[in-house]
């Protein structure tokens, strides 16, 4: 068991991972959750902190505490995103991020796709350094990787796990995607539900894929990278027809890809050089060199 979940991955792999969570950390302050701002305008008797913001305690969001926050996690995620001080970064970012979801799911509305992010954030200060394109083999960071894709499995199970416990069968057989169809569907998710008992298989279908996606620790590399692939396109799915979107989910879920081949840098520059060759001279034509005898028998140059 240590073994598989210290498997050593290579360093790049961890660098790009650690780059693409940061980003999306930015990202979601400004596209995904701009929102959390605007709590500070409802009452404060509202604000029911979550358990472990009773525990701590942590205070009652006021504006200026969220505006510092969001600045603050914004510019050092960016910063954490270049691979410095990993440790020091990290941890901040993950207290920072940490605290703006307290103060995102205060309010009555917890969202289960931050479990695997905010595991992500946890962990990648314990990898280490890393450089993009290193294939060295890091142990702490198959750690770190490992336990990410653990919280991501734990999503859908324990999802499934829910829904059996609170909605029972009848959360198979009931009208649950017709529901989420009426209040936010798609064109395309009209055309799905004109069709009989296509909803329900379709319920039926998520709870079974739900309950057996830890069978993806069990598959060799190319079968589990295509499981992943299909994990993105239910996803994909769900955006397209009840518009539900998964984002912090789906980024922790690169955990289980390959991202040391990811190179847009090196890509770019491999891109631009083969320009430079492209706008050369035209094929079959040689620059004269000085001294070299022109056709007219004379000397070119000075």
């Amino acid at each position: 068991m240590s073994r598989w979940l210290t498997e050593a991955v290579p360093r790049g792999r961890i660098a790009a991972f650690r780059t693409l969570i940061y980003l999306f950390v930015a990202a979601d302050l400004v596209v995904f959750t701009p929102w959390v701002r605007t709590r500070v305008a409802v009452p404060g008797e509202l604000y029911q902190p979550l358990l472990v913001g009773r525990l701590l305690p942590l205070p009652t969001p006021t504006p200026a505490l969220v505006a510092v926050l969001f600045w603050a996690l914004l510019l050092l995620a960016l910063l954490a995103a270049t691979g410095r001080a990993p440790r020091l970064l990290g941890w901040t970012v993950f207290a920072l991020y940490f605290e703006w979801m307290i103060v995102a799911m205060s309010y009555g509305k917890v969202d289960h796709d931050r479990f695997g992010l905010l595991v992500a954030l946890a962990v990648l200060p314990t990898a280490g350094r890393a450089r993009h394109g290193d294939a060295t083999r890091t142990e702490a960071g198959g750690w770190a990787l490992r336990v990410t894709q653990i919280a991501v499995i734990c999503t859908y199970f324990l999802a499934a796990w829910a829904k059996l416990r609170f909605g029972g069968l009848d959360w198979l057989t009931g009208s649950v995607l017709a529901r989420a169809i009426i209040r936010r569907g798609t064109e395309l998710a009209d055309l799905i539900a004109s069709v009989p008992y296509l909803l329900i298989v379709a319920q039926f279908g998520i709870v079974a894929f739900e309950l057996l996606s830890p069978v993806v620790f069990l598959l060799r590399e190319r079968w589990r990278l295509a499981t992943v692939g299909f994990f993105y396109s239910f996803h994909l799915v769900t955006i397209a027809t009840i518009t539900i979107s998964f984002a912090p989910h789906l980024a922790a879920m690169t955990s289980f890809l390959p991202l040391e081949r990811v190179r847009p840098v090196v890509w770019a520059r491999r891109l631009l050089a083969r320009r430079g060759r492209d706008t050369g001279p035209p094929a079959g034509t040689t620059p004269a060199l000085a001294g070299q005898a022109s056709a007219a028998g004379r000397p070119d140059g000075p």
